[in-house]
């Protein structure tokens, strides 16, 4: 079979193709068509620019891809609550009329009858929203202004929609290709629910109209989807490309039945500049002996484009696939466990407990408040239990920090979710507003100081900024350097800040090598062993901290909260 062949074989439930497809061997993506230029055509390497919403993209000279930089003081959409004042979906139809003839027929000519041709569509619906109004902003407003969300994702949509007629009508792809990323490695950015009840519908008139043009529907996606595969079924969704290993992809081939591909399951971890071929190879083996037996399912690195980022692993991927489809296979009876988030319930979570059972009623339902986001309750309870007579630490310790303590293991356990957190960070801060100005001077019990920052050449904030708010909660005082942080910088911050502990994050292999320089500057600067090094992100694994010479490594921001507690106390 042709790698179209073998691609459309795929997509029948019963489909018997004769090989497997090596990554994005049947996809033929026809970029640089009249929109893309449009949108994209200002992104130069080694500069800032806006793009056509006016948000803010950044393209450092040394990183592989360019990234949105939304602050404060420069996102679009800074009250969601007068988002058409702010918000203006850039004129495509006026401005992108010609053009499509000549790209048609150049990647049809590409395709021949070998390809099938993709229309590409960056930046969905879910992105489009957080690139205009920042992460937390988006994921906040679901709870505190949800009318005004759903008509800001509705506009969207609309433009979305108007973008992929244009597309179809224009390149007469035989598929359309769309990123939105919904989720981190392994949980959803928000719940299930709340996903249905902002996302789906939108989704299923974006998809429901690809398919009604009798293109194919892919969506491109490196998160864990889990808990609404269904979801993606049902809202037409045929291929799901960037299939990350953390989503057990055996046991979704058995639940899908053939219902939809799986494309993905070779992660970014091999896909660094010191990756050897020794490493590479058996990395991929495994991928092939465990998710090819399963059926439709093409092994494909994550990413959402064609091409690891090292040209080195590519070509090593490619023939690990080409030896499998000439080997003889017999079906694994039993399959390597995927290692997933598991709750970690240290002793601090008993006295926690503890704690709250002798604390007053006032302090209990603010502890329960904390963990539903009511940022009114939590103030009106703090006023309350000042009232009472209770001393302002006594209210930071087992009122607030209690809450953020229960909401950290609910995060680690896959019950709550990032905006859950955000919210109880907004209740924080609320309250400390009002206990900040009675604590006397030195009467704040602070666990220690910690300075945070995203390495440098990866511009990344997400996961860097929930780790502040989860540090902040657990009574820690942090120093937030930002992303694109120097190693340099990590250290003479430590130094002239007198803190405890440097937090570095990364979620790019590309860059996840500038914590090795944080610890030897570290060590060359005779603070390392009094000052504690964390490391974190998605490519970062507890045995990459172990060889830099790191002193912890945690896998979401709730256990790096509790274990840098621990190494504090431990201090």
């Amino acid at each position: 079979m042709t790698p179209k062949e073998l691609f459309l074989e795929m997509l029948k439930p019963d489909g018997q193709p004769d090989r497997q497809l090596k990554q994005y061997e049947a996809l033929q993506f026809a970029f640089g068509d009249p929109v893309m230029r449009y949108l994209t055509s200002n992104r130069v390497k080694g500069t800032t620019s806006k793009d056509r919403w006016g948000t803010t993209i950044l393209f450092p000279k040394d990183a592989p891809g360019a990234t949105p930089h939304i602050t404060a003081t420069d996102k679009v959409c800074p009250d969601v609550t007068h988002w058409r004042d702010y918000v203006h979906a850039p004129d495509i139809v006026s401005n992108c009329g010609e053009g499509w003839e000549e790209t048609r027929k150049m990647w049809r000519d590409v395709c021949g009858d070998q390809k099938l041709m993709c229309g590409f569509m960056a930046t969905g619906i879910f992105e489009q929203t957080h690139f205009l109004m920042g992460f937390e902003d988006t994921l906040t407003g679901f709870y505190e202004h949800p009318k005004e969300m759903h008509e800001l994702i509705d506009y969207i949509t609309e433009y979305r929609l108007t973008y992929v007629k244009m597309l179809i009508d224009g390149l007469q792809p035989d598929a359309i290709f769309s990123h939105d990323d919904w989720g981190a490695k392994e949980a959803l950015f928000m719940s299930p629910e709340m996903w249905r009840e902002f996302y789906k519908e939108p989704y299923r008139r974006f998809y429901g109209y690809i398919r009604s043009r009798g293109c194919i529907a892919i969506h491109h996606a490196d998160s864990y989807l889990v808990p609404i595969i269904e979801d993606m079924v049902e809202l037409g969704i045929q291929c799901w490309q960037g299939v990350l290993p953390e989503n057990d992809i055996p046991a979704l081939q058995k639940q899908l039945h053939g219902r939809m591909i799986l494309m993905g399951g070779i992660g970014a971890a091999i896909d660094r500049p010191d990756s050897t071929e020794e490493e590479i190879r058996p990395y991929v083996q495994q991928a092939l002996r465990s998710y090819c037996p399963g059926g439709h399912y093409i092994p494909c690195i994550t990413y959402g484009a064609l091409g690891t980022v090292y040209p080195h692993v590519d070509p090593l991927i490619d023939d690990e696939i080409e030896k499998y489809n000439a080997g003889l296979h017999m079906p694994l009876t039993v399959l390597p466990e995927i290692p997933r988030r598991k709750l970690d319930r240290s002793a601090s979570s008993g006295q926690s407990e503890a704690a709250s059972a002798e604390s007053s009623e006032t302090l209990i339902a603010m502890t329960e408040a904390m963990c539903r986001g009511q940022k009114k309750k939590v103030v009106t309870l703090c006023e309350k239990a000042l009232s009472e007579g209770l001393d302002p630490q006594t209210i930071i310790n087992e009122g607030l920090m209690s809450g953020m303590s229960r909401l950290g293991d609910d995060f680690s356990a896959g019950k709550a979710f990032v905006p859950e957190m955000l919210m109880a960070a907004r209740c924080m801060n609320a309250a400390m507003d009002i206990l900040k100005p009675l604590l006397t001077s030195g009467s704040a019990k602070a666990v220690g100081r910690v300075v945070l920052g995203t390495v440098r050449g990866d511009l990344h904030d997400i996961g860097k900024n929930l780790v502040r708010i989860m540090m902040e909660g657990a009574g820690l005082e942090v120093v937030d350097l930002g992303v694109d942080v120097a190693p340099e910088d990590f250290v003479q911050t430590a130094i002239d800040k007198d803190c405890s502990i440097i937090a570095c994050s990364s979620l790019l292999t590309t860059a996840m090598n500038e914590m090795r320089s944080v610890v030897r500057l570290a060590d060359e600067a005779g603070i390392h062993g009094r000052v504690k090094i964390m490391v974190g992100g998605a490519p970062i694994t507890e045995s990459f901290c172990r060889e830099i010479g790191a002193d912890a490594y945690t896998d979401d921001a709730a256990s790096a909260a509790q274990v840098a507690v621990r190494l504090l106390s431990e201090a």
